[in-house]
């Protein structure tokens, strides 16, 4: 799998990366976290995947809206996914996700172009992974363009990892 947000084409940048794009061809499933920008992205993303599961963000505008939903959820060989671009300000985001999201196993955000791997604890008890991948497009204050990886298997997400992008040029 995967994960990637903020892309922001042709905003931020005028295409999406070579090794990004590379990425996309391997992976059974492609997460995009929202904040495509333009319905060409969504487009290419949509023909170059095995299966694309995306949100908006809110830098996307009507078109993508009536396109992608604002949170989308689905099961991968017994994973409980959502995606969502916004989850709020760093300070309480666990525990603001596990009330919001406690059905879930893994959730995906964007927005603040900032890596995140963290575990929170539902109501249930149960452990809910928040992911977000940075962008491979905008590093802001960052100090690389970023993407996710993981595998899914049997119910559980495994050998999550966050890659630097090669600096643009």
């Amino acid at each position: 799998m995967l994960i990637t947000s903020d892309t922001h084409v042709p905003k931020r940048a005028r295409r999406l990366p070579e090794e990004l794009m590379a990425r996309v061809a391997e992976a059974d499933v492609v997460v995009h976290a929202g904040d495509w920008v333009d319905t060409a992205t969504l487009d290419l993303l949509q023909e170059r995947s095995r299966r694309l599961i995306g949100v908006y963000g809110n830098n996307d505008g009507p078109e993508l809206r009536a396109r992608l939903p604002e949170v989308a959820r689905a099961e991968l060989d017994g994973l409980r996914l959502g995606v969502v671009h916004e989850t709020g300000p760093k300070q309480g985001r666990e525990k603001r996700c596990a009330e919001r999201f406690g059905d879930l196993d893994v959730l995906v955000f964007g927005h603040s172009h900032i890596p995140w791997d963290t575990t929170a604890t539902t109501a249930a008890g149960t452990p809910l992974r928040l992911l977000n991948p940075g962008s491979p497009t905008d590093r802001r204050s960052q100090p690389y363009r970023t993407c996710l990886t993981a595998v899914v298997e049997a119910g559980r997400l495994e050998a999550v990892e966050l890659h630097r992008l090669q600096p643009r040029g």
